[in-house]
This record gives C-alpha cells, structure tokens and sequence, in this order.
C-alpha cells in the first residue's frame, strides 16, 4: 500500500501499529563486493536502511516481505529477523518534527509521528542482478552502495547495520549463504570470495573446499566459466533440497 508522504504522516496514527517500526538491512553480492541497499530521504540529505510501519491489520513478517518488495520488487527471498531496537535516544523528535512542518502538518505532542518507536531489525539477503532499487514515499533515491563506503546514516540506522552485518557473519558458523546472493551457476572462487567479504578476511583455498564440500550442499556441473586467461574454472549450482535441509538442522564448524 503505497501513498504520498503527507498522507501518511497525517492518517499513519490510524493505520500502523503504534510506537513500532521495521528497518531491513538488504544484502546483495555484485563485483566481488557486498552491497547494501540504501535510501535517500526527501528534504534531508541523509540516506537510512528501508523500513517502514505494520499495519494494524497485519503479521509482523508480512510487513516486512511487503517493504522488502516494494523496495526491490522481489518475494520469497531470504529474510530474518535478528533483534529488536529500543533505546530512549533512538528517536529523534526534533527531526521529526521539523519533517512535519515541511509538510505543513500542525502537529501536537501527541502526534503518532512523534512518539518513541521501537523498531524490529531484519536482514535481507537478495540477487543483485534481479532486484530493482525503488525509492519509497519518504525518499528521493534508492541505491546499492559498497558496504566499505556506507556514509553516516539516520537515527541509528548505522549501529542496525553493523548488527546485522555481525549476525549474518554468526549465520555462516551454522548455515550455508550464498544461494540467494550468487548467481544460479558459479565458480568455487566466487563463492569463496563471497564467504571472504561477509568475514572480512582471508580463507585458505583448500580448508575452504574441503569444508563447503563436506557439506553435501554444491553440485559441479559438466561446464566450465568461459572467457578466462588460464584454465576455466568449473562452474557449481547448489543442491537445494541439501541446502534447504542444512539451513533447517544447520551445519557443523566455524570459519
């Protein structure tokens, strides 16, 4: 349900959940780097995660596949959540506030607007190449950005990064990663890299393909990744009955 932002700040105290929020932290994979999807805020100059409101009406985890979805066009991807957010100096009334007023909104203390918010932190993880950045009714721009270059964003969007960031490194000492960020076929390098940049350090090669290979989750394939200098690297897909079941009963080791 997407409506202009004047719309929302003046009827939001009818139609959302009180004093709760949702802010995602989206993950894509793209050029041997992590991406982060970020907006732009209308008349700020501040970039924020994607979030939004629940609905009276409505299950906390359908407000989140409906934001992320409005956000990149995508469903059925992974999503979890990973802590609850609610320190007193999370909000910031005066911003708030003056957000109201460049909107012409008279607006009491009692304003729905204005009252402290908890927000519920998710992480999303996502194709790049199959998501479509889109702005919400709070923001003029929608993009990826590295996650090494992630200016300073609102409220406490940044300390909801890290922590999800910290999560998804904690995911990876009992779940596999990668389906929902790589390609449908790619190479053990890649993959590799991918597990290298979520960790922010170095894997020795062949501990790395003795592990995610005792893990029964890859499949190679009879063909090779074309348009290399040296020998062309086999190309792998995940088994993804085997990698559905190990996300379910998780894995054993750490990296």
């Amino acid at each position: 349900m997407e409506q202009d932002l004047e719309d929302i700040l003046q009827r939001g105290g009818e139609l959302y959940h009180p004093g709760f929020s949702i802010d995602c932290a989206i993950f894509g994979f793209h050029a041997n780097q992590l991406k982060v999807l970020l907006l732009k805020v209308k008349n700020t100059g501040r970039w924020a995660l994607p979030g939004g409101f629940m609905l009276k009406n409505e299950d906390v985890e359908t407000a989140a596949a409906r934001l992320l979805k409005a956000r990149t066009g995508l469903e059925h991807v992974f999503l979890r959540q990973f802590y609850l957010f609610g320190d007193l100096a999370r909000n910031d009334e005066a911003f708030n506030r003056q957000r109201l007023r460049k909107e012409n909104i008279q607006a009491s203390a009692e304003h729905w607007f204005l009252q402290r918010f908890l927000t519920l932190g998710y992480y999303a993880l996502v194709d790049f190449a199959q998501a479509v950045p889109r702005p919400d009714y709070i923001s003029e721009d929608c993009a990826w950005w590295d996650l090494h270059e992630v200016p300073a964003l609102m409220l406490d969007h940044n300390r909801i990064l890290d922590k999800a960031l910290e999560t998804l490194r904690l995911q990876l000492t009992y779940q596999p990663i990668g389906y929902n960020l790589l390609p449908e076929k790619f190479t053990m390098t890649e993959l590799q890299c991918l597990y290298e940049t979520i960790l922010g350090r170095k894997l020795d090669r062949r501990n790395f393909l003795r592990r995610i290979q005792s893990y029964g989750i890859l499949r190679r394939l009879d063909e090779r990744r074309d348009g290399v200098a040296h020998k062309p690297p086999y190309l792998y897909r995940f088994d993804l009955p085997a990698y559905e079941q190990a996300l379910r009963q998780g894995l054993n080791g750490a990296w």
